[in-house]
């Protein structure tokens, strides 16, 4: 089957005649494009299902009775065509435009398009409002949904209908927008069954309006109409089998603004009360609410009077008629015939009914038995049978509650009423919907006619806007046909209609059972009376008039399923409900005509790729022709606009193909060529990779064979010369034996002749020296014995103690105490060793002696051999004597073994000492060892103690200081926050107080109202102002013809803070009665000469204290009292002039300025009566004699000369304790240095001690070095105190000279005032002291002088009247601060406290009144900010903190203040720096929201990246760059403006910073908050568009160094919504992945996102609902902010970073232009 036929086929037109020409479009088609549709999806009926999708499996060719279909599930279906009508299965829609915002968006609009899509939209993405061309489709979730807040209401406001995704938001704002833009009233229309949310939809419509436009007055008017839905729910709403809140009436509220479209007012007015609910309910369904809530609250005590009742004097009524109505109800009839009926005699309910509604009992049983009958002449009284009096008692009660009903209405509509005349209205209409039952009442009649009227009024407004459009566009109208259900409607209501034969039956689709009766009236006169009055058709006519009147909007409630079930879509249900409800013949009327349409632009973009280049013409308009002809050859399929291309149903789901396949040919080209060119990469690199392997293994094997051939060949060489080698080796080690063998024999030979000649020769000699050697040996043996036996006892000894310290340095702490005295042992121990070795050593050398002098000897006797030998021949003559001299060598022999073996035992001797000594050091090298690893095993673990715990403590440390500077930053925005709020109530009431004074009539004769200036001239935070303002209270009072102002926030505000004051001025006193109180209790021995006057001053000193402390309760009392009439401010007329409260306020705030007053001029009076005795009394007065005083007190009879001596005897108490307790001062600060001193000489001696125990340890080199290094620490530390000393001198002599310039200005001043008061007489006289003419300076001081009158001239020159573009441009940043710092110097050089506060007040007034003025500026509301800053910085920097003196030069601090102290007003300036700063955002916010969700979002930064999907009916805002569209380079040149301006007007640069932080967070907030809502934007294109668009805002932020401003990350939930619109979305992998990267986002968010992921082609897919909810699962552990958008108006807390400047202020030179000439540079 052809595409376009088959497209053509499921549109809406008559598809009779579509199936006749289906075979000459195929063919048409099929010739033109080839393209044929071999697997179609089509919708085929379902029973159950009612439309389900299957795919063709073969081509349909024109006269096929059967269609082989496949089916979802898996199955092939043969589905038969009606043989009568031959229509084909409706198509489906591309998955592309599947789940759209609008049903008109649809290329193929019918019944099953229209279902599937809001079953996708409602099941899968979770959304359940959709547009339907004008209409809003509400699918009721049976859920809590967070999509109401506050935050979403500011999301919707200003924007769009088009731009935001569906909701009842953006119907309300809409309604609103076009009522302030048309000034035409509106209407919202909401219908539907019963459950669907009717109430709740049109609930949320008036929160809106509440929200958005606010109350004109102080009433709270929103909160009003929204606080009447409970009462109108509990008496209007019932349980019924299809809702348990069901509304049983109809409303039309009418919401009421004022030229400024502020809520003034509503007007309700009720429709189709169900008043036989009252007496009859059907199965499983309730009465009223209100019944059921009277009986649950029956066993109340308040409610045993009625029984049921209340005791309210309103209330009482109301309850107790429903109490008699219920009691009514239980009226029993019994039948005394078949016509006539009584009632029980005292019939208890019927009693009870008469109680409580005040009418008689037995004329009330007389007539619900009887009627009356009138004729012309006479009545009649007939008695009625038992049914007529039930259904006569069933009337009444439905009566009564209808009256009831009515009366509450208008009583809710008193209460809504506003005496400001409405200027237009917005109407929400609620009325349940068409609806059938099994069995239809007479109210479901009527609803369904009021319905019908509705659906009619709904078809002629959709008719009226096609034809506008058209007509707009000028395309040719035809005549669309659809449904009227006029002759339904003249059927009801013409003549001989159905209201005009009820008293006939006649057979409708309603059950006429009780029509009758319902319109007869069994009381009857009565009766009749009420059906009259309920007037149904008159109030439905004017119901129609007005809607008729207003521009309507529609919203359509759908109930998904009947058992409540969230999220749950039953098909049935809701196609009965859409057909009912008329959203399928909106889509019908739509589909008649053109229903898609297209901008030039848009379509221009979308199909880009079906043009060729030489198709691109420059008018766009011309190009789209040329193109629609050549792609849709029936020119019938669309229409060309003047803006806008109108296409008949199923065309753009043809093009949306043939892009499709372009794309898809496209790509697959693509893919061809990579494919080829990787294949070609992958060959040339095999190839490569296989030569070089060629390469490298020939070149290995070349390699290999020179190898083999240098090896043989060196193996040749080594074999001769190896041979040569050996033969020569053998030669010379024959020759060297034999050598060797002849020099051996020869020296034996020789030795042996050499030792017998020695032998003979020494034996004299040794015979001469053995005697003495053995002497000598003897007595040292003899030492050394001794020496042995010393030693072994002090080893023995040394072995005690060393056991008795092993003990000892088991414990670690003792080892710690005496390892420095172990040391000193083991260091003794050494020493004793080295002096045993050198001992030792001592011996070897005298060995080696006698072994040298035994060898002298030796060659003595080999000198003496050799002459022996030469007197050998003489030695024969003396043979005898050789005998002799033989046998004195025998006993010298014998002497020498001895002697040997006694060398030998002595060696051994030594030997073991030696090895014993050995033994000893190198055990004690042990345990010193095993101590010294003790001690650093000790030492190591008490230092990774200590790690450990600084770790412990560094990490607590970083964790409280993460904690405070989050409550830090916390408290900071509450600061703010309440500052902000401050500030807004100020400016309220500035704009009251200006209103007041406009609505202000002439005042009476004689009364005259002096203007005040407080406000331009006094702070709102000096105590001067305080009083001002309480003065002006009664005078305001006194005027009759204005009105009261509500109080004042700020005056209560100053009052608490000077209540305050006042207990803390009480404590200190306190203080210093308790310590005087001590001080008497101390001093009392030594004083008891004068026990009756201390006792008289501590009875003043207690009776003064009690009456501060009866004086302060008196003002926390008062505090009290206006805090609780603060607390009733918020009912209406407390505040109202003349209310008790407003009374209250005004005395309390009278009296407190009074005592205010009185306490001010005692604490004067005090004061100078100190001042005066002090200077009075000398102080030898002080040392009366008390015996004197007491006999002088005496003495004294007059009552004044008591009081006054008493008084200067407390004076002088008062004088001699100061003394002592100034003296006591002096001892123990006296006492406290010398601890101080004695503490630090502690300290040093311990520290040198420390020293002397190191230096002992260290070589004398080191020591030398350590005393010198040790001794340049000391010398430099005395020269840094010594030079501390001295700046504190310097400081004090400098604090000295300007404390004497200024007392030497004030004596001059003082001089020359007297030189004013004498004579020119005098003058002449006197000689003129040198000292009174002033010196002029020759350096400026940075000082500006300037006369007490002209200060207003200043602020208004300098504030007032300076303009940030006019003059300011050329001046120094931050010129206006210095200036008036400059002034403020001179005030305080001239200690004028007057002038200083004059001056600040008028300042901060000043600035305040032009940003209240020209707020709205940024460069003004900029300068201001950066010269308040400077200010506030310069208050800082020359205040004379050393804090703020780090920076400074010398000759800066010089200029610093000497007289006042401005803490409390850099407080003040702080205060306003914050609230214009949060003005500056402001500010910037207004300027920046317009251009974010254009610039971020809309337009295409990155052309062609993403196309435009079709729209619908709703317009949206184009995402092509028009004239006067926002872009992301027009908010880039807006942030390079704020930047400019701010850098030009010096603000500092921390500032710039968190300005720029806070720009980046609204513009991240506003587009994910836009992201969040927008369905159209959810993709992977506008998420790579968003991603280069935030690195454009990165690299705006490096191109002005703002990298670490914090800005960035304020971006990263921005960046992780775009990187989670291009991920992969479908593994868990993915899932894992998504969770880890968005960690800046909530699980909404992220939810959010997911749900909202819409394609914009083919080749991309859906998210699964099974990978959301798998994300879901993943991030249930994750505690976030259930909330879904970013708060966008939250202010980041500011802070003000101290800046001082290097300016100096004697060089600041005052431009001409400022007109500041009055004042002069000092």
């Amino acid at each position: 089957m052809a595409a376009s036929e088959l497209y053509t086929k499921c549109s809406l037109t008559d598809k009779t005649q579509v199936s006749k020409t289906s075979s000459e479009s195929s063919a048409s088609i099929k010739g033109l494009f080839g393209v044929v549709i071999v697997f179609a999806r089509v919708w085929i009926p379902d029973p159950e299902e009612v439309w389900k999708s299957a795919e063709l499996l073969k081509d349909y060719k024109p006269g096929d009775k059967v269609l082989l279909l496949h089916l979802e599930e898996g199955k092939d279906l043969e589905y038969h065509l009606d043989p009568n009508t031959k229509e084909l299965p409706h198509l489906r829609n591309p998955d592309i435009l599947v789940g759209e915002n609008d049903l008109t968006a649809l290329s193929y609009l019918h019944e099953p398009a229209v279902l599937h899509n809001l079953r996708v939209r409602f099941i899968d993405s979770k959304l359940i409002y959709t547009y339907c061309g004008i209409v809003l489709v509400a699918i009721n979730p049976y859920e809590q949904l967070p999509i109401y807040g506050e935050d979403i209401i500011n999301a919707y406001s200003g924007q769009n209908m088009g731009d935001m995704d569906p909701h009842i938001f953006a119907v309300a704002e809409e309604a609103y927008k076009q009522m302030a833009r048309d000034e035409r009233n509106q209407s919202i229309i909401v219908s539907g069954e019963s459950g669907a949310g009717k109430t709740v939809s049109a609930k949320y419509a008036m929160r809106y309006f509440a929200t958005v436009s606010g109350s004109a007055s102080e009433a709270n008017v929103e909160e009003k109409v929204l606080a009447s839905n409970p009462i109108m729910e509990s008496i209007g709403n019932a349980k019924t089998t299809r809702n348990d809140n069901s509304s049983r009436f109809g409303k039309y509220i009418e919401i009421g603004f004022d030229k400024r479209y502020r809520i003034i007012g509503a007007n309700m007015r009720t429709y189709l009360l169900e008043k036989s609910r009252v007496v009859f309910q059907a199965e499983e369904e309730r009465n009223y609410h209100i019944f059921y809530q009277l009986c649950a609250s029956a066993k109340l005590p308040e409610f045993k009077m009625l029984r049921l009742g209340i005791s309210e004097s309103h209330q009482m009524g109301i309850f107790r008629i429903l109490a008699g109505i219920l009691h009514l109800g239980n009226v029993g009839f019994t039948s005394r015939d078949a016509d006539s009926c009584t009632i029980p005699p005292k019939h208890e309910p019927l009693c009870i009914f008469c109680d409580l509604m005040g009418v008689d009992y037995e004329e009330m049983c007389h007539w619900l038995c009887h009627r009356k009958l009138a004729t012309a002449t006479e009545t009649y009284i007939k008695p009625i049978s038992k049914l007529q009096a039930t259904n006569a008692r069933d009337a009444l009660a439905k009566h009564i509650y209808a009256k009831l009903f009515n009366w509450i209405v208008d009583n809710v509509n008193q209460a809504l009423h506003s005496a400001v005349k409405q200027h237009s209205f917005i109407g929400v209409l609620d009325i349940y919907g068409f609806e059938t039952f099994e069995i239809n009442s007479f109210e479901q009649f009527c609803i369904n006619y009021a319905n019908e009227k509705l659906q009619q009024q709904f078809n002629m407004h959709v008719f009226k806007l096609e034809q506008e459009e058209y007509m707009k566009e000028q395309i040719p109208w035809t005549l669309i046909d659809f449904y009227d259900n006029q002759p339904c409607i003249n059927l009801i209501e013409s003549k001989l209609g159905i209201l005009d034969l009820l008293d006939e039956e006649c057979k409708v689709e309603y059950q006429c059972e009780g029509f009758l009766e319902k319109n007869k009236d069994t009381v009857f006169e009565e009766q009749i009376k009420v059906l009259k009055s309920s007037k149904f058709r008159n109030s439905l006519h004017l119901l129609m008039e007005t809607l008729n009147a207003t521009t309507p909007h529609y919203v359509r409630c759908i109930k998904p399923n009947d058992f409540k079930f969230p999220f749950t879509f039953d098909e049935k249900r809701a196609v009965q409900q859409l057909r009912a409800c008329g959203v399928l013949e909106t889509i019908r009327i739509s589909a008649a005509g053109f229903p898609s349409r297209w901008t030039y632009q848009e379509f221009f973009s979308r199909y880009r790729v079906l043009m060729k280049q030489k198709d691109v013409l420059s008018d766009r308009k011309q190009t789209c022709k040329n193109v629609l002809e050549k792609l849709i050859l029936d020119k019938d399929k669309y229409q060309f606009g003047k803006t806008k291309i109108f296409f008949r149903a199923g065309q753009v789901a043809y093009l949306e193909k043939l892009r499709a396949d372009k794309l898809r040919a496209a790509c697959i080209r693509i893919q061809k060529t990579i494919r080829g060119w990787l294949l070609r990469k992958k060959y040339l690199r095999m190839r490569k990779a296989a030569i070089t392997v060629q390469r490298y293994v020939r070149g290995y094997q070349a390699r290999c064979y020179a190898k083999f051939l240098r090896r043989t060949k060196a193996a040749t060489i080594i074999q001769k010369y190896w041979r040569m080698y050996v033969v020569r080796r053998r030669y010379k080690i024959r020759r060297a034996a034999t050598i060797v063998l002849q020099s051996y024999l020869r020296g034996f030979l020789a030795r042996n002749r050499y030792r017998k000649i020695l032998r003979e020769h020494k034996a004299v000699i040794i015979q001469k020296r053995v005697r003495g050697w053995l002497a000598r040996t003897h007595y040292k043996r003899s030492m050394h014995a001794i020496i042995y036996l010393q030693c072994c006892l002090r080893r023995m000894m040394a072995k005690r103690e060393l056991k008795k310290l092993k003990i000892e340095a088991r414990s670690v702490e003792r080892y710690k105490k005496l390892h420095i005295g172990m040391e000193n042992k083991i260091m003794q121990l050494q020493r004793k060793v080295d002096e045993q070795n050198k001992d030792y050593k001592c011996l070897v050398e005298k060995l080696t002696n006698l072994e040298g002098i035994y060898n002298s000897e030796t060659e003595k006797l080999r000198s003496d051999l050799e002459r022996l030998q030469l007197s050998e021949e003489e030695a024969k003559v003396a043979t005898g004597r050789v005998l002799s001299l033989q046998e004195e060598i025998a006993k010298l022999r014998k002497d020498l073994e001895q002697t040997r073996s006694e060398k030998k035992c002595i060696e051994e001797h030594a030997d073991r000492y030696k090895q014993e000594t050995e033994q000893l050091v190198s055990n004690l090298k042990e345990e010193n060892t095993l101590l010294k690893q003790e001690k650093e095993a000790l030492n190591h673990r008490i230092m990774q103690q200590a790690k450990e715990m600084t770790e412990t403590m560094e990490k607590k440390l970083v964790e409280e200081t993460k904690q405070l500077e989050l409550d830090l930053n916390d408290e900071r925005l509450r600061y703010q926050n309440l500052l902000n709020e401050f500030s807004r109530l100020e400016e309220r009431y500035d704009d009251l107080k200006e209103e007041m004074t406009l609505m202000v009539h002439v005042p009476k004769p004689g009364h005259k109202r002096t203007d005040s200036t407080h406000s331009s001239n006094e702070s709102e935070y000096t105590f001067s102002s305080e009083i001002a303002e309480m003065e002006d209270i009664p005078s305001r009072t006194e005027e009759p013809s204005e009105k009261k102002v509500p109080l004042d926030m700020s005056l209560f505000l100053k009052l608490q803070k000077r209540v305050t004051e006042l207990e803390q001025e009480k404590q200190v006193m306190q203080d210093e009665l308790d310590r005087k109180e001590e001080q008497v209790l101390r001093s009392k021995a030594k004083e008891e000469e004068r026990p009756q006057i201390r006792g008289a001053e501590l009875e003043y000193e207690s009776l003064k204290r009690q009456e501060l402390e009866s004086e302060n309760k008196k003002l926390k009392n008062e505090l009290n009292e206006l805090r609780k009439a603060l607390s009733e401010k918020s009912a209406p007329e407390v505040t109202a002039p003349g209310a008790p409260a407003y009374r209250v306020l005004m005395e309390q705030l009278t009296s407190v300025s009074e005592e205010l007053d009185v306490r001010k001029e005692e604490v004067l009076i005090l004061r100078s009566q100190l001042v005066s005795q002090k200077e009075a009394i000398q102080p030898k007065n002080t040392m009366t004699d008390s015996t004197i005083l007491l006999e002088d007190v005496q003495k004294m009879k007059d009552k004044g000369e008591i009081a006054q001596a008493y008084i200067g005897l407390k004076e002088t108490n008062r004088l001699l304790e100061s003394q002592l307790q100034s003296q006591k001062r002096s001892h123990e600060n006296e006492a406290e240095a010398l601890r101080g001193e004695i503490q630090s000489l502690k300290e040093e001696n311990n520290r040198q001690q420390q020293l002397l125990a190191q230096n002992l340890q260290l070589p004398p080199e080191a020591r030398i070095e350590a005393s010198l290094q040790h001794e340049i620490t000391r010398l430099t530390n005395e020269n840094l105190d010594l030079m501390e000393q001295l700046e504190k001198q310097d400081k004090t002599v400098r604090k000295l000279k300007k404390q004497l310039k200024v007392f030497a200005k004030k004596i001059g001043e003082l001089e020359v005032g007297q030189m004013e008061n004498i004579s020119p007489g005098q003058i002449i006289d006197e000689p003129i002291r040198p000292v009174n003419i002033p010196r002029k300076e020759k350096d400026f001081q940075g000082m500006l002088e300037y006369k007490k009158e002209d200060e207003q001239k200043l602020v208004k020159n300098l504030i007032l009247e300076l303009k940030p573009r006019g003059v300011a441009v050329n001046l120094i940043p931050g010129l206006p601060a210095y200036i008036l710092f400059m002034c403020v110097r001179h005030a305080d050089y001239l200690n004028d406290d007057q002038k200083v506060r004059s001056l600040l007040t008028s300042t901060i007034n000043s600035i305040k009144k032009v940003l209240k003025k020209r707020g709205d500026d940024f460069e003004t509301v900029s300068f201001w900010l950066s010269n308040t800053c400077r200010f506030l910085h310069c208050l800082k920097q020359y205040s004379g903190e050393e804090g703020f003196m780090k920076h400074n030069t010398s000759r800066q601090n010089e200029h610093c203040l000497t007289n006042f102290d401005l803490a409390e007003y850099r407080q003040v300036l702080s205060d306003l720096a914050i609230q214009i700063y949060q003005q500056l955002v402001r500010v910037l916010e207004n300027i920046l929201q317009p251009m974010i969700v254009s610039g971020m979002l809309e337009h295409e930064t990155i052309q062609g990246v993403s196309g435009v999907k079709p729209t619908g009916l709703r317009k949206r805002t184009s995402s092509i760059a028009d004239e006067g569209t926002y872009t992301l380079d027009s908010i880039l040149r807006q942030l390079n403006s704020f930047h400019s301006v701010m850098c030009q007007h010096g603000m500092d640069p921390e500032l710039i910073k968190q300005v720029v932080k806070q720009m980046f967070y609204i513009i991240g907030a506003i587009t994910l908050n836009n992201l969040l809502l927008r369905k159209d934007m959810c993709s992977w294109s506008k998420g790579m568009q968003i991603r280069y668009n935030v690195s454009q805002l990165e690299e705006w932020l490096r191109d002005k160094n703002l990298m670490n401003s914090g800005a960035k990350e304020t971006l990263e939930p921005l960046i992780q919504a775009a990187q989670l619109l291009q991920v992969k979305k479908k593994t868990d992998d993915d899932a894992e992945a998504i969770c880890s990267m968005c960690n800046a986002l909530t699980t909404a968010q992220i939810v959010k996102v997911l749900n909202l992921y819409t394609p914009v082609n083919e080749f991309e897919e859906r998210v699964s609902v099974s990978f959301i909810r798998t994300i879901q699962m993943r991030l249930r552990d994750r505690k976030d902010s259930p909330q879904l958008l970013m708060d966008a108006k939250h202010i980041f807390p500011v802070t003000f970073p101290f800046n001082p400047s290097s300016l100096a202020l004697e060089t600041i030179q005052i431009p001409a232009s400022l007109g500041l000439g009055f004042i002069s540079r000092v």
